[in-house]
């Protein structure tokens, strides 16, 4: 979600080399042929030194890899990126991009449901080992800075960066009411979930209405409340990230009920989010995710979902602005 400083928020920064090198260790090693023969190669012989890793499950801390499980906070209520389907699974962008990783890393991840705003809490709680949920990597999440008040709140977390999309207007379809920009919901009432960048820019668009004409702003515990009211006539408009407001379009009233209206804004990273100190586990995602984005696994993913807009190239740590 593109929310606020608990902003379902998404694509920056450093790059991370272990994947290149572990693929380039298994390449020598595979070139080396019949090790009895010809003695123990330069990587080998490195690895035993230095203690080098061959993949990115080498790096999981050794808590997660005795366990077996990763343990994944998520909203489940925001599709495409992550909702129950019929059956009461947990499925889309989200725990498909997580099940690639798990192969990766030799683990299950286990998606556990909470309301948004409350996913950060439980990483610094350890209630949950990474918090993914179509979270906007931003500076003030980096930081635990308030959005609003500026200030310091908490800790802050680490982030894995892995999509990046904006933020979309929809009205009922054939009723857009003017609305293109968000200057034009001035005076005109917007239907949100709570804490999402969606909902930080309606209340900083609305300080800027001129003549008392403030926008009516209601904020929903997940994104399908939002929906459902915009849908029932309760609301002029929502907004939410791009690929979100997308499939509502494409899927509520077999296509019939909703409309995207103007650009999307605000493009920026999602990214799989850590708690700060928890280096080794934050680096070895991050190997997992470079790992599967040069396989070519990750664009699949992204491309079954019809997101390919919004597709990395590379994982980057902490690259929200």
């Amino acid at each position: 979600m593109t929310a606020s400083t608990t902003r379902r928020t998404a694509a920056k920064s450093r790059i991370a080399a272990v994947g290149a090198i572990a693929v380039a260790g298994t390449m020598l090693l595979t070139a080396c042929g019949d090790q009895t023969k010809s003695g123990p190669s330069g990587s080998d012989t490195a690895k035993a030194t230095t203690g080098a890793s061959n993949s990115p499950a080498d790096l999981l801390p050794g808590e997660i890899k005795s366990k077996g499980v990763i343990k994944v906070g998520s909203d489940i209520a925001y599709p495409p990126v992550e909702f129950k389907d019929k059956s009461g699974k947990t499925v889309g962008i989200d725990p498909d991009i997580a099940a690639a990783l798990g192969k990766q890393l030799g683990v299950e991840f286990q998606f556990e449901n909470g309301t948004f705003d409350t996913l950060v809490t439980g990483l610094r709680s350890k209630r949950y080992d990474l918090a993914m949920s179509a979270m906007t990597d931003t500076k003030e999440r980096q930081e635990g800075i308030d959005p609003e008040t500026k200030k310091k709140v908490g800790e802050g977390v680490d982030f894995i960066d892995y999509f990046t999309a904006g933020v979309s207007i929809y009205t009922k379809k054939g009723d857009d009411q003017g609305i293109k920009t968000w200057s034009d919901l001035c005076g005109k009432k917007i239907a949100v979930q709570r804490n999402t960048v969606s909902h930080d820019l309606a209340k900083a668009e609305s300080k800027k209405c001129a003549g008392g004409k403030k926008i009516a702003i209601e904020a929903y515990d997940n994104d399908l409340e939002a929906q459902t009211r915009l849908r029932s006539g309760g609301a002029d408009a929502g907004s939410s990230d791009f690929p979100v407001a997308a499939y509502a379009v494409k899927t509520s009233g077999g296509g019939k009920d909703f409309q995207i209206v103007g650009d999307q804004v605000e493009a920026a990273p999602y990214g799989i989010a850590v708690a700060k100190g928890n280096d080794q586990l934050t680096k070895a995602v991050k190997a997992a995710m470079d790992a599967i984005i040069k396989s070519g696994e990750y664009e699949k993913i992204i491309a079954k979902w019809g997101v390919e807009a919004g597709a990395v190239t590379e994982a980057k740590l902490n690259g929200g602005s």
